[in-house]
């Protein structure tokens, strides 16, 4: 394959097209949730195949080092992504952001600050935690949201780990158990983060004006379809697509129908460059007229 990879931490996956002097278009996608980029490398390497270059960064907090997840701020995530945001965007014509689970907020938040953003790639996007895992207790949560003790306390990670498929469900629980791939816990501190961020995000969404497509299971275990139908009314996009799925858990892009994401994600991109191809040839025409 022809590429490069080239890493700014141990976990950063990065995909190149090396033959290509000036690429067009490039993907940048951010992961979930105390998880890692490894739950979207195949995804990422079927947008490479597709003429992409793409770009999967470990956020802060995650990666190698647990303990940091304790200290780290919804801050710091937006901070990271703006900075590799303007850091790539000049290279492209066609630059695309998304993500899974908390990586689909903090592309929301990219596009609430970045009015350059040529789509969002949206995957079960998580503005509230209301799926049908959750804790029955989840009411006593604030108690420990707002107050020292949600550096002590952790939700941890169980069946079926958002995956609906039996087979690789039992191969996702293997890593995390060694601890390869995710976390096997969610710290109470990372939820407040994440909440806090998506907050934010709701409180914003008028701001967003991307081209979207937001994919959602009618079985997500951790966040039910009412995030991704809050974005899809809410947000001033000309331009939104909404799929839900029927076979699945969380994490789509591992589950029963994962290949009608990739495929969508493709119909999605095609279809906005087509749309801005006649656009360009309406103006042209105009000009000559």
């Amino acid at each position: 394959m022809n590429m490069q990879q080239a890493r700014k931490s141990d976990m950063d996956y990065i995909l190149i097209h090396r033959e290509t002097i000036q690429p067009n278009r490039a993907v940048m996608l951010f992961h979930g949730l105390t998880g890692s980029p490894f739950e979207l490398k195949k995804y990422a390497k079927f947008l490479y195949d597709k003429g992409f270059d793409v770009f999967c960064y470990c956020l802060p907090g995650h990666g190698d080092h647990e303990i940091d997840i304790y200290s780290v701020k919804e801050k710091d995530w937006r901070d990271f992504a703006n900075a590799r945001y303007k850091e790539l965007r000049k290279n492209y014509a066609d630059f695309f952001a998304g993500g899974l689970c908390l990586g689909a907020v903090l592309a929301l938040n990219l596009a609430q600050e970045n009015k350059d953003i040529s789509g969002l790639i949206c995957l079960s996007t998580t503005l509230f935690l209301d799926g049908w895992t959750i804790p029955w207790y989840n009411f006593l949560m604030p108690i420990g949201l707002y107050t020292i003790l949600r550096y002590y306390y952790t939700f941890p990670e169980r069946e079926p780990y958002g995956i609906k498929s039996i087979k690789v469900r039992n191969t996702i629980s293997k890593l995390i158990s060694k601890n390869t791939v995710a976390m096997d816990n969610y710290p109470l501190s990372a939820i407040f983060e994440l909440l806090t961020l998506s907050k934010k995000v709701r409180q914003n969404i008028k701001k967003v004006f991307a081209p979207i497509l937001l994919v959602h299971s009618l079985e997500d275990d951790l966040t039910s379809t009412k995030s991704a139908k809050y974005v899809y009314k809410n947000i001033s996009s000309f331009y939104k697509e909404y799929m839900e799925l029927d076979n699945s858990y969380h994490l789509i892009l591992y589950d029963n129908e994962k290949d009608k994401v990739y495929n969508k994600t493709i119909e999605f991109i095609e279809a906005l460059s087509y749309k801005r191809n006649i656009t360009l040839k309406e103006l042209q025409n105009r000009k000559k007229k």
